[in-house]
């Protein structure tokens, strides 16, 4: 009994290491094909679009997904994340005088996906945080002569935002809005 009980302990410490790696982040799917070519669906079998957030990396679609009835229609899919740093600013005398959270957002997106018979196969779109040097060059204090410094180990995921638009539509037919838990 103690072995199972010592067995079960430990894996349930094995699960709770592991599932704070990678993540679903609260996250809404909206999908309205009235916003795409008439006809438009999702392939029988294809995986609903969801993103995956692991550490400070967002990955949408999870699992690359087929739309059906887009007749010879391009479409786009974009991946906008926005990440915050806390950013201290220190003084010409050495002393930290502001310290602030500052936003940066990171846009990545697939280009033109051009259907093949009707059929247009959307794979997945990868976000990854800005470094600690790249917030660093972001970073801005209120007053000029200050210098700001980021502390690398504050920066995380806000929120994101991933869209499939078609060419010809000004709303995207498929929407995934998200934030880190």
């Amino acid at each position: 009994m103690m072995k199972r009980l010592a067995t079960i302990a430990g894996l349930s410490m094995l699960f709770v290491g592991f599932s704070g790696s990678v993540a679903h982040a609260a996250q809404t799917l909206t999908v309205d094909f009235s916003n795409a070519p008439q006809g438009t669906h999702f392939v029988e079998g294809t995986p609903a679009p969801t993103c995956t957030v692991s550490t400070l990396t967002v990955i949408c679609p999870e699992l690359s997904f087929e739309l059906a009835g887009v007749g010879n229609t391009n479409a786009t899919a974009t991946l906008v994340a926005t990440y915050e740093a806390t950013v201290n600013c220190r003084n010409h005398g050495g002393h930290i005088v502001e310290v602030h959270a500052q936003l940066t957002t990171v846009s990545s997106t697939t280009g033109t996906i051009s259907p093949d018979n009707g059929r247009l196969t959307v794979n997945a779109v990868t976000s990854t945080a800005p470094t600690g040097a790249e917030f660093q060059a972001l970073a801005t204090c209120p007053n000029p002569n200050w210098t700001a410094e980021v502390i690398p180990e504050s920066i995380t995921l806000v929120s994101f935002v991933y869209t499939v638009t078609f060419v010809g539509f000004t709303e995207p037919a498929i929407l995934i809005e998200g934030n880190d838990p």
